[in-house]
């Protein structure tokens, strides 16, 4: 298990951070929380995922993410 954190731009309300929330979970091995407060995404990884994939689904969905932890 791999444990990352994203930061996240452009997320101004719940339904933003439940879309963002829906679409890392979509992706197999990837178990997300995401807190529009702090605008991350705190993920589980059972597999290897490059932070390249994590990042364009997000963007797919008009975000930004902004860093990787």
């Amino acid at each position: 298990m791999t444990e990352k954190t994203l930061e996240i731009k452009g997320m101004s309300c719940g339904h933003c951070s439940a879309r963002v929330e829906k679409v890392l979970n979509a992706i197999d091995g990837v178990s997300a929380k995401v807190d529009l407060e702090s605008n991350t995404a705190k993920l589980t990884l059972s597999t290897e995922i490059s932070d390249e994939a994590l990042k364009t689904a997000v963007d797919n969905i008009g975000y930004e993410v902004v860093g990787v932890k």
